[in-house]
């Protein structure tokens, strides 16, 4: 009777270790069928184009000729030591990263402070602040283009009626870049001002609570408690916030034109230039393949700089 008993449990245990594997095959069969699209539209728009981009850059490949392109080495990339405008574009995309990254992610941060607080209205201001990052690059500079137009613009009018004179804020080189850094970081704080907020929400009232007790100031409890319990966040944020910001090319574009003297031109735009307008998809690739390889290496030093800080 034991014995029955052993082969009756030892075949329930098999049927059911069988159901339990079928049904797994079913979820991955479900999950791969729900992963297809996404799967097809990243090698489509992501993997070929990278590939291609490895395999024009060592070409001459001119737009207009696909059919007589030739392989040419490293001609491409030594071109690039010697483009003037292309080292400017670069210098110039640094100089809105270093400006831009630490303004905006510290407009994010108070801003997050302030609605962080349980006062009236909250809603409304948590709402206004964000609703920047939700509108369109192209509208926003087109709207600050007309407000600050060096002439009848709304924000000359404003410092012209507190004893201001008028500023070339777009048609200046010496000023066109720190307006596109100042609006940039106002039209993107939002974003992170959430991401802020969610990781405040999580901290732990009581560390709170016993700085309170220990005589500790707002400032003490920022700098030990706040900063210290963000730095996951902030680490994901100066991340993501970096390689946004090598990427611009809206702003710029709409705003400048990538002038004056070229003041304002960025990698993308020189990219775009190089590849839509000049057509020279060859060289274009060329940059694009460098440009990549300088931004995967920024990104390995930042996460390095964040482990190495948490491990201290």
């Amino acid at each position: 009777m034991k014995t029955v008993k052993n082969l009756v449990k030892i075949r329930n245990t098999t049927e059911h270790y069988r159901n339990s594997e079928h049904y797994k095959k079913g979820e991955v069969v479900s999950a791969f069928g729900f992963l297809t699209p996404a799967m097809v539209l990243a090698i489509l728009f992501i993997v070929l184009p990278i590939i291609l981009a490895f395999t024009y850059g060592f070409t001459d490949y001119y737009l207009l000729k696909p059919n007589d392109k030739q392989f040419i080495g490293l001609e491409n990339f030594k071109r690039m030591l010697t483009d003037e405008v292309l080292i400017q574009s670069f210098l110039n995309t640094i100089k809105f990263v270093v400006c831009v990254v630490p303004l905006q992610l510290a407009m994010a941060l108070g801003l997050a402070l302030i609605i962080n607080k349980k006062v009236k209205g909250v809603g409304f201001f948590r709402t206004a602040y964000f609703s920047p990052a939700v509108l369109s690059l192209v509208v926003i500079s087109i709207l600050w283009t007309v407000m600050l137009n060096p002439t009848s613009g709304l924000i000359n009018e404003i410092l012209v009626n507190i004893g201001i004179p008028k500023q070339p804020f777009l048609s200046s080189a010496d000023q066109a870049m720190y307006t596109i850094v100042a609006i940039s970081a106002w039209s993107g704080c939002g974003y992170q001002m959430m991401i802020f907020l969610a990781g405040l929400k999580n901290i732990d009232g009581s560390l709170y609570e016993a700085a309170d007790i220990d005589g500790a100031n707002v400032f003490q409890k920022f700098l030990y408690i706040t900063i210290p319990s963000l730095k996951p966040i902030l680490m994901f944020l100066v991340i993501t916030t970096t390689i946004q910001a090598f990427k611009l090319i809206v702003q710029p574009m709409v705003m400048t034109g990538g002038g004056p003297d070229y003041s304002t031109m960025t990698i993308l735009q020189y990219i775009y230039e190089y590849g839509f307008r000049h057509r020279n998809i060859g060289y274009a690739s060329a940059v694009t393949l460098v440009f990549t390889i300088f931004l995967v290496f920024v990104s390995m030093v930042i996460k390095k700089l964040f482990r190495e800080e948490r491990a201290a």
